[in-house]
């Protein structure tokens, strides 16, 4: 039996000032991948001067990402800095929201996103990526920035799922706003002292204009879709507007907008990330490459993807998770520890900042032998069924669990499929630097040589 000790968690002792302040500030997950390897699965970290100083505990083996997540999740809320910003800028969707409140919008969304309702937007999502890849003939030099280029393609494809004939304007809107946002809310989380959001700063004028554009546009698009009916094709925002209980609960104009908020940071942002950095070993990697390839040329002999052939193209999906392990959307996952509870074989105090890092545990050693490598290989069915559920959790876990995962992965997949139809990939650059904001990306461009592939068909 495991005791639980009462001793200090372990951590680095960072300096004296400021404590780890400087590396969590300079390379965060660089830090936390250090301190797990000099001290353990549980560690503090402590940042910031005396008076301002925080501690940060931070959970890095699969069995307490388990518990913070699922088995014990009561005891860990979503009561931190981070979570308060991101409800106050874009609403209290199932992101942000708790208890009561969460299960009842979970309860009237949850049925929107089943494996078989996801799958009816599989044509939408070709379509917009065999547009992308239409595009690239024309690319200067024949070089692409994946990075830019896949978020251009996830947003437009989150908005035509979302907003369907409505997609131009929102998409304007969309891309004009969002960063803006990001960078405000990202700033006042990190920040040890912010000032409120009613002072007329340069700041949150900036941002209080950017946040009542989005809402705007929303707002636009929900009151005609309300007053004019469903569409021919039903799109995702006419699903929440009709969307109710079997006691006539529904969701109120203001719900909705927060809803389609929530699923356009998650569903763009993260997809648009997992889909570049996959993009980007397969560009790394020639032999995978060739592997996905040829799948994806004898499972669909030239036609475009749908959602039912995925099943078919099973080394295409390894490929989807392994990046999304070496790469996961949210390499950290943050929360507040509302009681004391024993975590490993330590005991997290009730009111710390708690940390699960998906980036640190996607590396365990435990789990991922030579974990740097990029092997689709580790995803056959063996493999996964003898390892723990939570040695790979990029949809996070519990009750909490991503609601899109499924919508996600069949983006990535079918996006995938298009270009490997079309193109050979050569990375300009292969040791690619990351930082980590809403979600993770590098810090450079993906440049990549796109070339026609001998298998691709000419386009008219």
């Amino acid at each position: 039996m495991t005791t639980i000790t009462s001793r200090r968690v372990p951590g680095p002792s960072g300096l004296p000032l400021v404590g780890s302040l400087l590396d969590l500030k300079r390379d965060l997950l660089g830090t936390l991948l250090a301190a797990h390897r000099a001290h353990g699965d549980v560690v503090r970290i402590t940042a910031g001067p005396p008076g301002l100083r925080s501690e940060l505990y931070a959970v890095f083996s699969a069995e307490g990402a388990q518990q913070v997540l699922a088995t014990s999740s009561a005891n860990f809320r979503k009561d931190n800095v981070f979570y308060q910003e991101v409800r106050l800028s874009l609403g209290n969707g199932l992101l942000t929201s708790q208890d009561d409140e969460y299960l009842r919008q979970r309860r009237l969304v949850q049925p929107l996103f089943t494996p078989r309702r996801v799958d009816r937007y599989a044509d939408a999502l070709t379509a917009e990526a065999t547009a992308l890849t239409r595009a690239w003939r024309d690319a200067p030099g024949a070089t692409v920035d994946l990075a830019d280029e896949t978020n251009e393609l996830t947003l437009r494809s989150v908005a035509r799922v979302l907003f369907g004939t409505d997609v131009e304007s929102a998409v304007d809107v969309i891309a004009r706003c969002f960063p803006v946002i990001n960078d405000y809310v990202l700033g006042r989380s990190y920040a040890p002292v912010t000032l409120p959001r009613e002072w007329p700063t340069p700041g949150n004028r900036r941002a209080a204009a950017a946040v009542a554009e989005l809402y705007a546009e929303c707002d636009r698009i929900i009151a005609r879709r309300r007053a004019d009916g469903a569409p021919a094709q039903e799109d995702l925002l006419t699903l929440l507007t009709q969307a109710g209980s079997e006691d006539g609960d529904r969701l109120d104009p203001s719900e909705v907008r927060d809803q389609v908020l929530i699923f356009l940071l998650a569903g763009h942002e993260t997809t648009a990330s997992s889909l570049s950095f996959a993009l980007h070993l397969l560009a790394r990697h020639p032999r995978e490459q060739r592997l996905a390839r040829e799948e994806v040329h004898r499972v669909l002999g030239g036609r475009a993807p749908r959602a039912a052939d995925l099943t078919a193209l099973p080394y295409l999906g390894r490929v989807v998770k392994e990046a999304l392990r070496l790469y996961p959307a949210g390499p950290i996952v943050s929360r507040r520890a509302v009681t004391a509870t024993p975590v490993g074989d330590h005991v997290i105090p009730a009111g710390a900042d708690v940390f699960v890092a998906p980036w640190v545990t996607h590396r365990h050693t435990r789990h991922w032998p030579d974990p740097e490598r990029f092997d689709p290989g580790r995803f056959t069915p063996e493999q996964e069924k003898n390892r723990h559920r939570y040695a790979w959790y990029p949809f996070g876990g519990g009750p909490r669990a991503c609601i899109g995962q499924h919508f996600s992965m069949l983006m990535s997949a079918l996006a995938l499929a298009v270009v490997l139809q079309e193109y050979e990939l050569e990375a300009e650059e292969h040791d690619v630097p990351v930082d980590t904001g809403l979600t993770l990306h590098s810090t450079v461009p993906l440049r990549c040589r796109v070339r026609p592939s001998s298998h691709s068909r000419p386009r008219t």
